[in-house]
């Protein structure tokens, strides 16, 4: 079943904070959260001496901090990473009691589990839920994790790198339908992503590794591959572009980096396939209309 879009951004305004203290002194929201009165104090108390627009520093002491954005751009959540040596524990909490029921936690969690896996390379994340949230574990349990440990109040789940890799090449973890990637595009992608940073390096790495991979002959001709050129529409917006590498890339002459927004978005999806992504900050829909030439269908292999 396709899990609705979610996006995890990390700046965190004083209108965020303000909505976070209002989830946690909601009892729905925290009454299986054992610290949240205490957390709810010390972001007032944050916010007072800290008299700044921007707390984005406050919130990521000790840790990774976002807020959960849903498909309309409207805050529902936060999520928290906190790694410690080889391991990350995740904090997820949907605090717009609204919006429960829409499946956001399952698809915050999935793009929580990609940032604590692909950008903070931990080995093994691990959820501690209290154990009367029913509703929480079973959401745990369907992405993945397995039990780790109990304690009369708590219950540890966990789940390796090993574990969400699998998961992510058998497609149990993607968001979004099938992509394809040709033998060659992923041997050359996989040397350039060990040498990039930012979030867009991540969303490749995660289309790489969850593509279906083909021998170049075999991959079909309306794939969008390495060199290809595509007519594209960004929501009502429609352009021609060239997915091309970083030191190929040219905005004014349509030549967009497959390390780009929209060109990590666009890789190994076939015409008609569409997928949201966030774009400078808003979600946008990004839709493929025609691939106009292909190398490995033109027979330029060398490409």
């Amino acid at each position: 079943m396709k899990m609705p879009f979610v996006s995890l951004r990390p700046e965190i305004m004083r209108t965020h904070a303000m909505m976070l203290m209002d989830w946690l002194e909601d009892e729905r929201v925290t009454r299986h959260l054992s610290d949240s009165p205490s957390v709810s104090r010390i972001i007032e108390q944050a916010m007072d001496r800290a008299q700044m627009p921007i707390l984005t520093q406050l919130f990521n002491q000790g840790g990774r901090f976002f807020m959960v954005y849903d498909a309309n751009d409207v805050p529902v959540g936060f999520v928290r990473l906190v790694k410690t040596d080889a391991d990350c524990e995740i904090v997820l909490v949907i605090g717009d009691h609204a919006s429960w029921g829409r499946r956001l936690g399952a698809s915050a969690l999935r793009e929580g589990l990609k940032i604590a896996f692909l950008e903070m390379r931990a080995r093994t994340v691990i959820a501690k839920i209290h154990k009367d949230n029913t509703r929480s574990r079973k959401a745990f349990e369907r992405c993945g994790f397995v039990l780790g440990s109990e304690t009369p109040a708590l219950v540890s789940l966990s789940m390796s790198v090993g574990r969400y890799l699998r998961l992510l090449r058998t497609g149990a973890m993607a968001a979004s339908g099938d992509i394809y990637i040709t033998e060659t595009d992923k041997a050359r992608l996989e040397s350039l992503i060990w040498i990039e940073q930012g979030p867009a390096r991540v969303e490749l790495e995660h289309e790489i590794e969850r593509a279906i991979v083909v021998e170049p002959e075999a991959v079909a001709r309306d794939v969008v591959t390495m060199n290809s050129r595509v007519v594209l529409h960004l929501d009502d917006d429609k352009t021609e572009v060239a997915l091309v590498y970083p030191q190929d890339a040219n905005d004014t002459a349509g030549k967009l980096s497959v390390l780009s927004e929209v060109g990590a978005a666009i890789l190994g999806y076939r015409e008609g396939g569409a997928v949201d992504r966030t774009i400078s900050d808003r979600t946008r829909r990004i839709r493929i209309e025609r691939v106009i030439y292909q190398p490995e269908c033109a027979g330029d292999f060398h490409l």
